[in-house]
């Protein structure tokens, strides 16, 4: 069972993280969220408070969709469900559609949607910011505690923008980092691309003209279905959270009506 948190009531909607990081990355988004629905915000395995997939389970994507709808039906939810996800958590709520337990989907900047692998520097974006995290920890969440700092450190990861981000939740995303002991083999396991053009629930993706981790080569629409409703945004980077709340809020609402 994954864990969670939940607020809100009405009907559920899910929200899943970007890799490395934990539920607490929609912090600003879920008051936005829960006026309106039920929102469940999970912990993905080997990230946050979920323990990671059983030995011999490899984390693809399509294993993460499946523990997801282990732990969904865990929860009494047997229907299909609406979810959200940014980064990894776009991918997995796509895979997710992919087995019949969404009802819509919403990914904002999902990977997996390039022609064989990611773009070359985003391995050693993460690597880099990995080493620190794991490494000189202390010394990285004093940095972020600094706004001009923190920028520097998460624009081209998280958002140009980062300064807005408040210091609690910079560190914690150090925290959370450090402490994600399947990164690598999550990323590892990631790093195929995406087919989905099956999916029959309503899709909507979004990108950010600030995202330095997914250029465009790595936004190949024909992984998807025709019906896939496509969303540029400006002055979002790859994870948009904390940035524009609001926006990003809406943007979902929107995409699960």
């Amino acid at each position: 069972m994954w864990h969670y948190t939940q607020s809100g009531s009405g009907r559920p909607l899910i929200l899943l993280h970007g890799i490395g990081m934990s539920g607490s990355a929609w912090n600003s988004v879920t008051p936005y969220l829960s006026a309106f629905r039920r929102v469940i915000v999970f912990d993905v395995a080997g990230f946050g408070s979920t323990p990671p997939l059983p030995d011999g389970t490899l984390p693809t994507s399509a294993n993460l969709a499946a523990a997801l709808e282990t732990s969904l039906r865990a929860m009494g939810l047997d229907g299909p469900v609406d979810i959200a996800g940014n980064s990894l958590g776009g991918l997995i709520a796509l895979e997710a559609a992919k087995r019949g337990l969404a009802r819509s989907v919403v990914a904002v900047s999902p990977p997996g949607l390039w022609t064989d692998h990611p773009a070359f520097h985003v391995k050693y974006v993460f690597q880099t910011l990995r080493f620190l995290a794991t490494t000189v920890p202390a010394a990285l969440r004093m940095i972020v505690r600094i706004s001009v700092l923190r920028e520097l450190a998460f624009a081209v990861p998280i958002s140009v923008g980062s300064w807005r981000m408040p210091a609690r939740d910079a560190v914690t995303v150090v925290n959370d980092l450090a402490a994600a002991t399947r990164f690598e083999d999550t990323f590892a396991c990631t790093g195929r691309p995406f087919s989905g053009r099956e999916i029959a629930a309503p899709v909507t993706v979004a990108f950010g003209d600030r995202d330095c981790i997914l250029p465009k080569e790595s936004r190949r629409r024909e992984a998807l279905p025709t019906h896939t409703r496509w969303i540029a945004r400006r002055k979002w980077g790859h994870v948009p959270m904390w940035i524009d709340p609001v926006g990003v809020a809406q943007l979902i609402l929107d995409g699960i009506q």
